[in-house]
């Protein structure tokens, strides 16, 4: 049942971010170029989303599905890992037009050259997972 639940919100997920035309290329390159606030304006919104989410799950004292308690770790101050990894991501985002969460909904959409992106982001994930324990931390 709970595939079900994810699956749902996936197909959601995916109908939002096409209708919002946040897996379009060209609005990637316009953000990157600075050229228009489209994208920003879906970023911006995906953060208040969050800072709201968060802070209702706080003072609610809301449960997971599994009925224990949602906490939420303070992050560490910012250290040279958070920049680094948002360049790296960020470089990768200009580079290849997509983000992770639209290479599944292109893939879906027919842009069978995304898949060569999947490639390269699981290739990533594998390479960091391989050398998670030789990186500062």
């Amino acid at each position: 049942m709970n595939t079900l639940r994810y699956l749902l919100v996936g197909f959601v997920f995916g109908i939002v971010l096409t209708k919002s035309e946040a897996v379009s290329w060209y609005r990637i390159y316009e953000m990157f170029q600075f050229q228009s606030f489209h994208m920003y304006g879906i970023i911006m919104t995906a953060v208040m989303t969050g800072i709201i989410g968060v802070q209702i799950i706080k003072r609610n004292n809301l449960k997971n599905i599994e009925g224990l308690p949602i906490v939420i770790e303070d992050k560490e101050p910012g250290s040279a890992r958070f920049w680094i990894g948002g360049i790296l991501f960020g470089l990768g985002w200009a580079m290849v037009g997509a983000c992770p969460g639209p290479i599944f909904i292109l893939l879906g959409a027919g842009f069978l050259p995304v898949i060569l992106v999947l490639f390269g982001a699981l290739l990533g994930t594998f390479l960091y997972g391989y050398l998670r324990g030789k990186l500062p931390h």
